[in-house]
């Protein structure tokens, strides 16, 4: 059997709908395991996928349109307490 890790949402109705789909055969048969976060679980650092697809379209685009600063500079001032 082989494992696939993905996220979703669970609706008020019980549903599951995933954030992804999966590249799996068309009514393939599977079983499902819900791992539920409990309040000392959850990381807040940890920033849900949207925002992190989000921040990563944003860099792309700022990379394309030549929106960058050299590496050398944004070292400049890392150590200046």
């Amino acid at each position: 059997m082989k494992a696939i890790e993905t996220t979703g949402k669970i609706d008020a109705q019980g549903r599951l709908f995933l954030d992804q789909p999966l590249a799996l055969a068309n009514h393939s048969y599977v079983r499902i395991i819900v791992l539920v976060p409990e309040e000392t679980d959850i990381d807040p650092d940890d920033d849900p996928t949207e925002s992190v697809l989000e921040g990563l379209r944003q860099g792309f685009q700022e990379a394309i349109t030549g929106q960058t600063l050299p590496l050398s500079q944004l070292w400049d001032g890392i150590d200046d307490n």
